[in-house]
């Protein structure tokens, strides 16, 4: 039987410096929802990469004594070298200053212009150089950017519009009929009712006040710019032509979800849309903009100095601490919180605790009492069922919350059927047991039990926690990713090995200030 596709697609990050642990926060969710899907048995197709052309990166180029080409190089690969620190499975890392992207980012704009879509205009606006964009004098707050707070500069220039207003009737329709659109629901209603129902103005995009970027082929003293230019990367890598994509677009294509940040909703739900609109082609299934992940109750950013780097967190927890943080404990429609303390306190309870503390002591009673080989006896008991129950249950009650993307409440499945094996222990106490020769299958039939309720979890939790998952398999001794009970395996475990140790925190947090105040 044919694999049904799920092709799933992160923002592109843009390329002006190293990302911090809130804006990793989005590859890590995206690899959890791939994992799963290829867990799953589906087709997976996982998209990330860099966003690399503007005036902001012309500008810090310069900064840096670099052209820009070299900048994005250098940026681009430190941002991958991240991914590729938190052990993301991303099947392609787009860069949008690919020689193929940026010849299909022309013949795109091309056609859209031919076809009456774009047209030659002149803008005058407040202009935001960080955020790369326009804003009417009305759209300012204290006369600064609304999106980011920092001045603005007034410009006067000939460019390219595209006429988003066309299409808005069309975009309102689309979107009151296809309700899973954009997610969560309250970033739909901010769409509709911010943007859309007030009234679209046409879409500058292209520029001529820099120079680096796609040149627009008919007109080389304008840049494409960036909403063209960077949102294509969702086709333009897959196969898209303008001339009728290939096997391989109609394949993949339509995409099941963009997950983005709420910051960027608007342009993934409204600008995107309308292209695609216009270029004649299907719309993605579902855009989730997830919230953002805050240092106690603060954005992340330089000058505040509160700024995490996922790198120097895995070198001070581990990669799968600290993807199990950020994965349980941002919230589906709501900010959540970091900071040192609590990715501690996290790591003692459930990883150290439940998941670790289990896993040990599992593997050392099998070792102790069956010299390491346990079979089911069947020797069952009516205490028994709560917790076959709960393993048997648990792929229904994680696929439900992962189809509304709630990753932390599947992850929270989890973690209950852990509880759940723990509190066996207490209930069975395999120790009492092990007295009595004549309950030497009662015994092993606990043990059993246990085993498969770890084997269950374990491959659960692959996608979320992908080294921890396959090191559970390992030491239990088995391959077997069966997602339900099974009554028939024999089990051959190996030595127990703690998978995550208890932390010291404030032992802890006083190692991390001397290490910061040594690196100044």
């Amino acid at each position: 039987m044919e694999k049904k596709k799920y092709y799933i697609s992160t923002a592109i990050a843009y390329a002006s410096g190293k990302p911090h642990i809130g804006n990793t926060y989005e590859i890590v969710l995206a690899d959890a929802i791939a994992r799963y899907k290829r867990l799953k048995g589906f087709d997976v197709y996982f998209q990330t990469g860099t966003d690399e052309h503007g005036e902001k990166i012309e500008l810090k180029a310069k900064e840096a004594g670099l052209k820009p080409q070299v900048f994005v190089d250098n940026i681009s690969r430190e941002i991958k070298r991240i991914w590729d620190v938190m052990n993301t499975s991303y099947d392609k890392f787009v860069r949008t200053s690919d020689a193929h992207h940026k010849e299909v980012v022309g013949r795109i704009f091309e056609k859209l212009y031919q076809q009456g879509d774009i047209y030659l205009g002149k803008y005058e606006g407040m202009y935001c150089t960080p955020c790369e964009s326009f804003w009417t004098e009305t759209q300012l707050v204290d006369g600064k950017c609304p999106d980011c707070g920092r001045e603005v500069q007034k410009k006067v220039e000939d460019a390219y519009f595209f006429k988003l207003s066309k299409y808005q009737d069309r975009l309102i329709q689309y979107i009151e009929s296809h309700p899973e659109f954009i997610m969560p629901e309250a970033r739909k209603n901010e769409m509709i009712h911010n943007f859309l129902e007030p009234g679209l103005q046409d879409l500058c995009v292209s520029r001529t006040t820099f120079d680096w970027g796609v040149k627009v082929p008919f007109d080389d003293k304008h840049v494409v710019y960036v909403w063209i230019d960077a949102l294509s990367n969702y086709i333009t890598n897959i196969g898209y032509d303008v001339d009728g994509g290939n096997e391989e677009f109609h394949k993949w294509w339509p995409a099941d979800l963009h997950l983005i940040g709420k910051d960027i909703i608007r342009f993934h739900t409204i600008y995107w849309p309308i292209i695609l609109m216009a270029l004649d082609v299907e719309l993605p299934h579902q855009v989730f903009g997830h919230p953002w992940l805050l240092t106690g109750n603060d954005k992340m950013s330089k000058s505040k100095g509160n700024i995490m780097y996922a790198d120097d967190l895995v070198d001070l927890f581990g990669v799968d601490a600290i993807r199990y943080y950020v994965l349980h404990e941002i919230p589906f429609q709501n900010d959540g919180t970091i900071t040192y303390e609590l990715i501690m306190e996290r790591i003692n309870s459930d990883l150290a605790n439940v998941l670790g503390n289990l896993v040990n002591r599992t593997i050392a009673m099998v070792k102790k009492y069956f010299d390491g080989n346990v079979c089911n006896t069947k020797s069952i008991e009516e205490i028994d069922t709560s917790l076959l129950d709960s393993i048997n249950s648990l792929d229904t009650r994680i696929e439900e919350k992962m189809d509304h993307l709630e990753i932390g409440l599947a992850i929270e499945e989890i973690i209950d059927t852990l509880r759940k094996c723990n509190k066996y222990i207490d209930d069975t106490a395999p120790w009492v047991l092990a007295k009595d020769e004549t309950l030497k299958h009662r015994l092993e039939t606990v043990l059993y039990h246990l085993l498969e309720g770890i084997r269950v979890c374990a491959v659960f939790l692959m996608p979320f926690l992908p080294q921890t998952g396959e090191e559970i398999l390992r030491q239990l001794g088995t391959d077997n990713q069966t997602m339900k009970f099974v009554d028939d395996l024999e089990y051959c475990v190996q030595d127990p090995v703690p998978l995550f140790q208890r932390i010291d925190i404030p032992k802890k947090l006083e190692e991390i200030q001397k290490k910061k105040e040594i690196e100044g």
